[in-house]
């Protein structure tokens, strides 16, 4: 009998997923990661992030069947914030995006697929939103329709209400 917390998605924090999918960009299978892990023959990273890979090699080396699940089944990182969303989609799906950091107005905007949108959905922590189409509205909006992306508008999620405290 399986639980729902046996179905739930492993959680990885913001930095590890994007030193995760930096990784998973060299091509590498599950196999060459773990041996490059367990060898400490993890690449330098020049990019501007400058990932050290240590925090995820650690946790890799102490939950390795975790790992393997997450690699299968995918993963929802515990706390997003807008530039890391940003972060993520450049690295995991190779699409530039916008940020828009006017107060009240914060959001992330996308040329993405179906599911290209779809996997940034699946990982995204609670709290998050991506609105399709016409209701995200924005400049890069007016690229040519050719391509097979849409945008999409990544924002925070209005807080619900909650009932009063006796109601």
């Amino acid at each position: 009998m399986s639980t729902s917390s046996q179905l739930e998605k492993i959680r990885l924090s913001q930095w590890d997923a994007l030193s995760l999918e930096s990784l998973l960009s060299l091509g590498w299978t599950e196999e060459q990661i773990l041996n490059h892990i367990h060898e400490g023959t993890l690449p330098i990273d020049t990019s501007p992030f400058k990932f050290d890979y240590v925090s995820l090699s650690t946790w890799i080396r102490a939950n390795e069947a975790e790992f393997k699940r997450v690699l299968k089944e995918g993963y929802q990182i515990k706390y997003n914030t807008i530039r890391g969303i940003s972060s993520w989609i450049k690295l995991a799906l190779k699409v530039e995006a916008e940020l828009v950091l006017d107060p009240g107005q914060e959001a992330v905007t996308a040329r993405l697929t179906p599911q290209e949108a779809d996997r940034l959905a699946s990982v995204l922590s609670l709290g998050w939103t991506i609105i399709p189409g016409s209701e995200a509205s924005n400049p890069i909006d007016q690229q040519a329709e050719s391509d097979a992306r849409s945008l999409f508008r990544i924002v925070l999620s209005p807080p619900k209400n909650t009932p009063a405290a006796g109601a």
